[in-house]
């Protein structure tokens, strides 16, 4: 028995002794790098065993209110393009029944955190000639990355643990850099169709898609939803397929490129996915071409007409799907009344959507959607319900790990705390919004109109 116990406390000691030498090995600037981040998930998964996410559900507590709270002026959504030109219609010329672009530079986000917002950017800007930012040796994903994915403000982090804090990078940040920082520009839309996506391609101008994905991991176990750009760049009739490049390539087995370039959907399939994020898509392209684009775009380049567009698709699916999918259709019902500042309308179709949220199962709950849009808080906020936004704000974070933080939650959270009298509270959370997103201009804006510093 002596022995056995022996036996036991010596293994034990040896795992011990391992994990430290292997922790050792990660300060080792070369290894930590490629190892950092596959250590960090793995802490995630163990973390997340133990704190099921889908266990934390919402519950609206509050009646939409007829009066509508103002809004600090400066929450930056994506630039947008005017025209003088008359909008035309969608083109009936029929297109191609294959087209593959070529110039495509694959690039992979892997030894980074959550970092396809970056890696499909880069794809984007390599594509219509972008070479980055004079002077800047970095390579042009993590020069991006950099911009709009900064993270934690502590110089003693490199920019790689920096940037890990900060959970997702939305549309609009994408479209900023590009208007904002580079000889390019960039489109946001909602409401696209796969056959939008076809005469784009068609006509020469690759879209960044945001989806949904669902990763098989083994043995015969699914990963739980999360949000993921497509830089689309392909399609092909014969086979009824998009085609895409999947900056996420997990299997270390496989070179990423092999993995990652002229990944193929089906059209249904990638529509499906394309669902939870209101049919959402960006063009980058040439200045030069901004004509030839809206030629091709038709109605879609009327901004109004697009989400016009994508309320209309959402109502019919609210009513025609089930499940998840009606659950996404109900919230992006909500934004697109959002989107037509109708926040009554918008807050009772989250309302709704939440309620869905509920009633799915455990593991088929999206405990990641509050991560990639923010709608309901701006839904809620302007119906004077701000007990809802502090209590979904709560929730949000209380499906985070460790010291990941979302800069957008903590801006609405601050703005809420603020009209119901919370004001150290408030503060602390526009610091901190700032203190992980350095510029985080929104942030930034509140804390100089109530006299606070960073």
């Amino acid at each position: 028995m002596r022995k056995r116990t022996t036996r036991t406390a010596k293994t034990i000691i040896g795992m011990l002794v391992l994990i430290a030498v292997a922790g050792g090995l990660t300060f080792i600037p070369r290894i930590h790098s490629a190892l950092a981040w596959r250590v960090e998930n793995l802490q995630t998964d163990i973390y997340y065993f133990f704190n099921p996410p889908g266990q934390v559900v919402f519950v609206p507590t509050q009646q939409a209110q007829a009066t509508v709270s103002p809004l600090p002026s400066s929450t930056s959504t994506a630039t947008e393009i005017s025209t003088t030109e008359s909008i035309p219609t969608v083109t009936s010329t029929p297109v191609p029944q294959r087209v593959i672009l070529d110039g495509v530079t694959f690039i992979d986000q892997m030894n980074r955190w959550n970092y396809c917002g970056p890696a499909n950017l880069a794809m984007a800007l390599t594509y219509v000639g972008w070479k980055g930012e004079p002077g800047n040796t970095a390579v042009l994903r993590d020069q991006i990355g950099a911009a709009i994915k900064p993270g934690l403000n502590d110089p003693s982090l490199n920019f790689i643990d920096r940037s890990q804090t900060d959970v997702n990078v939305m549309p609009y940040e994408m479209v900023d850099y590009v208007n904002n920082n580079t000889s390019m520009r960039a489109l946001l839309r909602y409401g696209g169709t796969v056959d939008l996506l076809k005469s784009l391609i068609a006509a020469g101008f690759p879209v960044i898609a945001e989806k949904g994905i669902y990763q098989t991991l083994p043995p015969e176990q699914t990963m739980q939803w999360a949000g993921h750009y497509a830089f689309t760049t392909g399609y092909d009739d014969s086979t009824g397929e998009l085609i895409y490049q999947d900056s996420y390539t997990p299997n270390e087995n496989i070179s990423y490129e092999k993995q990652g370039k002229n990944v193929r959907a089906s059209y249904e399939e990638y529509f499906s996915d394309w669902r939870a994020f209101n049919y959402v898509f960006i063009v980058v392209y040439q200045p030069e071409r901004e004509a030839e684009l809206y030629q091709v775009l038709g109605n879609w380049a009327n901004e109004s007409w697009a989400i016009q567009n994508a309320l209309n698709t959402s109502e019919q699916e609210a009513s025609s799907l089930t499940g998840i999918d009606q659950f996404f259709a109900w919230f992006n019902k909500g934004t697109n009344y959002g989107l037509q500042t109708d926040y009554g309308q918008s807050a009772l179709a989250y309302d709704q959507a939440f309620n869905l949220y509920k009633a799915l199962p455990e593991k088929d709950r999206p405990y990641r959607i509050m991560f990639y849009q923010t709608g309901p808080y701006k839904a809620y906020f302007y119906t004077s319900r701000y007990q809802d936004v502090i209590n979904l704000a709560d929730n949000t974070e209380a499906t985070l790990y460790n010291h990941r933080v979302l800069e957008e939650t903590l801006y609405w959270r601050g703005l809420a705390e603020a009209n119901i009298g919370l004001y150290d509270a408030a503060y602390a959370d526009m610091r901190k919004a700032v203190l992980y997103h350095p510029g985080f201009q929104p942030a930034l804006d509140v804390m100089a109109q109530w006299g606070i510093s960073p």
